[in-house]
């Protein structure tokens, strides 16, 4: 398509935040997709172009970061962001996907107790403990299947074929084909 013709991108409901681009052509639709979108950077998200972003929700912390290429498309994703997630192009997910740079809470068992204590009206304003952040990268040409988990640190490599229901706890190679909890991969 000629750049004359091109639209911009646009999201059906309502004023998109402003640190949020969106490239020429790409619709991102439904109610809750900035809800939890807390993301403090200039370029929080950045979506490519042709990309259709259907009921993604988005729930990036103040210094996360989103990047996701050209020509994708996703439906009914949520994508928790507290560091950074990179997407390539050509990208297609489906639905009930989680994609997380970081498990949210401490994984030691005192620790989890602290975090849950600072989090509720009794914490006060106390501080949460530290909790560990990885960034998640996945290459162009990936499709994920429906209720598929990512985990924080993992590498899916280009041209890669995520199962339905996997949950992706390791680095990917280009290539496979990964099925299983935890993904194991099963074919190239």
């Amino acid at each position: 398509m000629s750049e004359s013709k091109r639209q911009p991108g646009r999201w059906s409901d309502g004023e998109l935040p402003v640190n949020v681009r969106l490239g020429a052509n790409t619709l991102v639709r439904g109610p809750f997709t900035f809800k939890r979108f807390r993301g403090e950077r200039p370029d929080a998200l950045v979506i490519g172009a042709d990309c259709t972003m259907e009921s993604v929700q988005f729930a990036v912390g103040p210094q996360g970061r989103v990047s996701i290429g050209d020509f994708c498309y996703f439906n009914s994703v949520v994508i928790l962001c507290e560091l950074e997630i990179r997407i390539g192009g050509h990208v297609a997910i489906g639905w009930n996907t989680t994609i997380g740079d970081t498990d949210f809470h401490p994984l030691d068992p005192a620790l989890r107790l602290a975090d849950a204590v600072a989090c509720s009206p009794l914490g006060k304003g106390m501080a949460r403990p530290p909790i560990e952040r990885k960034a998640v990268v996945i290459e162009d040409d990936v499709w994920i299947g429906p209720a598929a988990t990512i985990l924080k640190g993992v590498r899916i490599g280009a041209g890669s074929y995520i199962e339905a229901g996997s949950i992706v706890t390791r680095d990917v190679p280009a290539g496979s084909r990964v099925m299983g909890n935890p993904g194991k991969v099963v074919g190239g």
